[in-house]
């Protein structure tokens, strides 16, 4: 799509969003943070640009912020802190550092994520505040940094202990998704080291890429250097953050905040169906499960 057509399309949107009821164009603000363009770009690419399919994604993204009190989720952390230490031990994510581009790299524990110490809504509070935190304050900041719109993150997934066999055989699976979505999709063989130092540097690597072949999520989520514990100074920044904020309101109170997760988009539905069917046929062929570190 030309830019012409581009910038036509995200004028049409934001007109529409113009007619909407206050409440949603508040909470907006906080989904766009000073670039509402950029933010409707983001909804405009996820509907192949079109733009009705695109006001509606995004009037119920709102709309859910709105029901679920995202708004002020960074106000109620999770207390007390010897339960967040135990999500934070069992939801292996974190802020690893910055490409040479400015982007945030994050990176996911996909296989030995338990997610067994707490309750699920813990465990999507502690989701959604992360994913806040970084929409709303680590973005911002690399956005001023380096003097234009960051909007994105680079997402670094190890796969270790993951009981896929399919995984080895992705390509069943990318003919399966759109080609916007498997252009961003990368699968990086052994530690990923080598292809991850051509995008950041090397104190920017996560932690399970620093040695070849150790399979090294496990057990680190205790260590400083792990991206995953509290201990390291992404978690500590975060969570010290969300007490500031409910000190200032006087929220502090133990309890999980209960979020309804919204429904799965058909289209997107379709498309998980096929994939989870591939690699289930896959796994039944193979019979093994995978322990390598593969990234996306």
């Amino acid at each position: 799509m030309g830019a012409a057509a581009c910038d036509a399309a995200v004028e049409q949107l934001t007109r529409l969003l113009d007619q909407a009821e206050e409440p949603l164009k508040q909470t907006f603000q906080n989904v766009h943070q000073g670039y509402p363009a950029e933010a409707l770009v983001r909804f405009l690419k996820a509907r192949e640009w079109h733009v009705l399919k695109a006001r509606d994604m995004l009037v119920d993204s709102l709309n859910w912020r709105i029901q679920n009190e995202i708004d002020s989720i960074l106000e109620k952390p999770i207390i007390p802190v010897d339960l967040y230490r135990s999500i934070r031990e069992t939801q292996l994510v974190g802020l690893s550092g910055y490409s040479k581009e400015g982007i945030p790299v994050f990176s996911i524990g996909v296989g030995l994520s338990t997610y067994d110490k707490a309750s699920v809504h813990y465990y999507v509070q502690s989701h959604i505040q992360i994913n806040e935190y970084r929409d709303r304050i680590i973005l911002p900041m690399v956005t001023k940094k380096f003097g234009r719109p960051i909007s994105t993150c680079i997402k670094v997934l190890d796969m270790t202990g993951l009981k896929l066999s399919a995984l080895n055989q992705i390509k069943v699976v990318k003919p399966l998704l759109q080609e916007r979505t498997r252009k961003k999709v990368h699968v990086l063989h052994g530690c990923g080291r080598d292809e991850l130092l051509k995008i950041m540097d090397h104190s920017s690597l996560p932690h399970f890429c620093l040695r070849e072949g150790t399979g090294s999520s496990k057990n680190s989520s205790s260590d400083i250097d792990s991206c995953f514990s509290l201990d390291h100074p992404f978690h500590q920044e975060l969570y010290h953050y969300t007490e500031e904020q409910a000190l200032k309101r006087e929220l502090i109170k133990q309890g999980s905040l209960h979020v309804n997760i919204p429904d799965q988009d058909p289209e997107d539905a379709k498309i998980v169906e096929a994939i989870e069917a591939e690699f289930h046929k896959l796994g039944e062929q193979n019979g093994s499960s995978v322990n390598g570190d593969h990234k996306e």
